[in-house]
């Protein structure tokens, strides 16, 4: 996807879904605001944690603008993250990401909420997860064949939850972070950051460490009445795997 003309150019596709902003951007002062970019946020990393970029995702990333301030932990990550696309090829991401994620029989790193909060895979941790899903009406697509543990899928669930026009209240999605994602995607992301077969991925760990000790400051102290905890009905959201790069 090449990108086109205006004040704002796309940088990232998620499904079906183009996500047109600039990262970081000038925060809206509103809720609603924040929550768009919090949802952004989330739909690029659970992208890039999905499957490895293609040329047009590092051409997108590499035009975004950003001048973020020395203090500016968020953005300075950021702005290694835009280097390291800038730097990247897709032949070498796809070797990368096969490195730490899959390789012979397990990669580097093993991306799964169970693995983390457990040693194992396919653990109670995914049931229970399994069981909050179908609760809110996430329902997981045929060709994605990865457990709904999986940090990719997670931050893409983040993403829907965030959208401010989801109809997803604060306190549902400060429920599901504490119990689903809040005990372990930190220390997968530090992972990431020193897994000896990262370069680019290197640069996505620490912005997503850097997004995610936002997040948990955020969350941390929220309302615990959600639609986790009683039987409000939600409009179902298919959770989608990213659509592969022409190129």
């Amino acid at each position: 996807m090449s990108p086109r003309e205006g004040a704002h150019e796309p940088w990232e596709v998620l499904g079906e879904r183009t996500i047109e902003t600039r990262v970081p951007p000038q925060v809206d002062e509103s809720a609603a605001g924040e929550d768009r970019l919090r949802s952004h946020i989330y739909a690029l990393i659970g992208r890039l944690l999905a499957e490895p970029p293609g040329a047009d995702t590092l051409e997108l990333l590499a035009l975004v603008e950003a001048q973020p301030s020395e203090s500016d932990d968020l953005g300075q990550a950021w702005s290694a993250l835009q280097a390291a696309a800038v730097d990247g090829s897709a032949e070498a991401l796809s070797d990368e990401y096969h490195q730490l994620f899959i390789g012979l029989g397990r990669g580097e790193l093993v991306p799964f909420g169970s693995f983390y909060m457990t040693g194992f895979l396919m653990e109670r941790p995914l049931v229970a997860l399994r069981e909050d899903l179908a609760r809110l009406g996430f329902e997981r697509n045929d060709d994605v064949k990865e457990p709904e543990d999986h940090a990719g899928i997670l931050c893409e669930v983040m993403a829907a939850l965030s959208d401010d026009e989801s109809g997803f209240d604060l306190a549902t999605r400060a429920e599901f972070f504490r119990r689903h994602v809040g005990p372990w995607m930190g220390r997968f992301f530090s992972d990431l950051t020193t897994a000896e077969s990262a370069n680019f991925y290197r640069a996505v760990g620490e912005f997503a460490r850097r997004f995610f000790e936002i997040e948990v400051a955020y969350y941390g102290d929220r309302p615990a009445v959600s639609a986790l905890t009683s039987e409000a009905v939600v409009r179902p959201i298919t959770v989608t795997r990213a659509t592969p790069d022409a190129g």
